[in-house]
């Protein structure tokens, strides 16, 4: 009897780009999963069902002092008593740059994280405690917003908190001044504190690990996080120039010059004008002729 064909495992790549796209409004799986380029062997289950009791847990937080019906302001002061007090979570300002920051496995075991790590605990933490709460993709600084209603959807309804510090809630005034502290060199308007969508919250995450695996020279993992940039979004030039960069510092030259001349293409159809691309097009073009000449001394 002729053997069935079975389906390849799915790389990590495509389980976190099928996990984005999945209905609904969950982050916390998808974010497990990102934590597997750290932790390759990582069970998502046991902080799925934590994350479900520290949900009940606030909840009755919640229903116990303020209640359910009580002001958003308090319900809010109920999650962080529960979130930053009985259990103790806080932003880790010491050790920012630690790649555990980005793997929600570790936020949850250490009780520490970085913006956008904090945020994704709080968010998934008030969901289940009867909040409707959704990440806001403020440049340099992760925030949330917490709805009024938990139906509505106008974000002008909501309150925004910062979960890096004690999930305080900031006026505009606050948000100028954390947009001016961070540097990104950004005007402020309101559309900075737009809705960030599963997608978007994932490529963020995503890029401060490539961050601190190039500056690590972790480049393996720091390629195989930039393949999931690339399966998130394909059309991305600058994660295409980057992963042919990290197959070059690996001398896995073959794969170099398929993303360089890949890019080269891309950069071509996408008619770039500016100084400053068509001079890194140049330096993408040095490094295919070079390539082409090792891969040709190889063959």
């Amino acid at each position: 009897m002729p053997s069935v064909p079975t389906e390849p495992n799915p790389s990590l790549a495509q389980l976190i780009t099928e996990a984005a796209d999945r209905p609904g409004a969950d982050l916390a799986a998808p974010a497990l999963l990102v934590a597997r380029i750290e932790y390759p062997k990582l069970d998502a289950v046991p902080y799925l069902d934590r994350l479900n009791l520290m949900g009940d847990a606030a909840f009755h937080f919640v229903a116990k002092d303020p209640g359910h019906d009580a002001s958003i302001a308090a319900r809010i002061d109920a999650v962080n008593r529960y979130l930053f007090g009985e259990l103790g979570f806080s932003g880790n300002r010491e050790q920012y740059d630690d790649p555990r920051n980005s793997c929600l496995n570790e936020v949850m075991d250490r009780k520490k994280g970085i913006p956008i790590t904090m945020a994704l605990v709080y968010i998934e933490v008030a969901r289940r405690a009867g909040l409707s709460a959704e990440g806001v993709n403020f440049p340099g600084h992760f925030l949330v917003r917490v709805l009024h209603d938990l139906h509505s959807g106008n974000p002008g309804d909501g309150l925004i908190i910062d979960p890096f510090h004690g999930g305080a809630i900031l006026d505009e005034a606050d948000c100028r001044q954390l947009l001016s502290r961070v540097g990104e060199g950004s005007t402020y308007e309101p559309s900075l504190l737009a809705r960030a969508t599963r997608r978007q919250v994932l490529v963020r995450m995503l890029n401060n690990l490539k961050r601190l695996y190039v500056k690590m020279h972790s480049f393996p993992q720091a390629r195989t996080t930039t393949d999931v940039l690339l399966a998130l979004q394909p059309s991305s030039l600058a994660d295409l120039k980057d992963r042919g960069l990290l197959a070059y510092n690996m001398n896995d030259f073959s794969h170099a010059l398929r993303d360089f001349e890949e890019y080269l293409k891309l950069a071509r159809l996408a008619e770039q004008d500016e100084d400053d691309d068509r001079k890194e097009t140049e330096q993408v073009w040095e490094h295919v002729k070079t390539l082409r000449r090792r891969v040709a001394q190889l063959n």
